[in-house]
């Protein structure tokens, strides 16, 4: 697989996991509620840690990588560290667990607009025509 093409892959995995984490916070929630068969697995807490295990290695790689091909801008570092914290602090319950949601939620939100804007950055082939 091209370095090119492995980059794009990684940022799109990344969105990709960013919206199952929205999925996750937003919908199961009022899944379990109608169908209570689901409830454990909406607050099922290792979940929520298992989330931040993949998505801190593949966007840590995603966006080394895409530097050293060319240097990010520091604000988009900022946005990827924010959502990062973000999705670590809701996972962990911190400050409070009244905040997991909105601190996850947000978390991923930043984070998969960092990836995104890292996705927007790169070069991609015109459509000729």
């Amino acid at each position: 697989m091209p370095s090119n093409s492995l980059d794009a892959t990684l940022d799109a995995s990344a969105i990709g996991l960013s919206g199952l984490c929205l999925v996750h916070c937003l919908l199961l929630p009022v899944a379990a509620a109608l169908l209570p068969a689901l409830a454990f697995v909406g607050e099922a807490e290792w979940l929520h840690l298992a989330f931040v295990a993949v998505a801190l290695p593949l966007a840590g790689l995603a966006l080394v990588r895409a530097h050293r091909r060319r240097p990010l801008p520091p604000a988009l570092f900022g946005l990827a560290a924010a959502g990062l914290s973000g999705l670590g602090a809701g996972a962990l319950g911190w400050p409070t667990h009244a905040l997991e949601t909105p601190l996850t939620v947000g978390g991923s939100l930043a984070l998969a607009s960092a990836h995104l804007w890292n996705w927007r950055r790169r070069p991609h082939a015109r459509c000729a025509g």
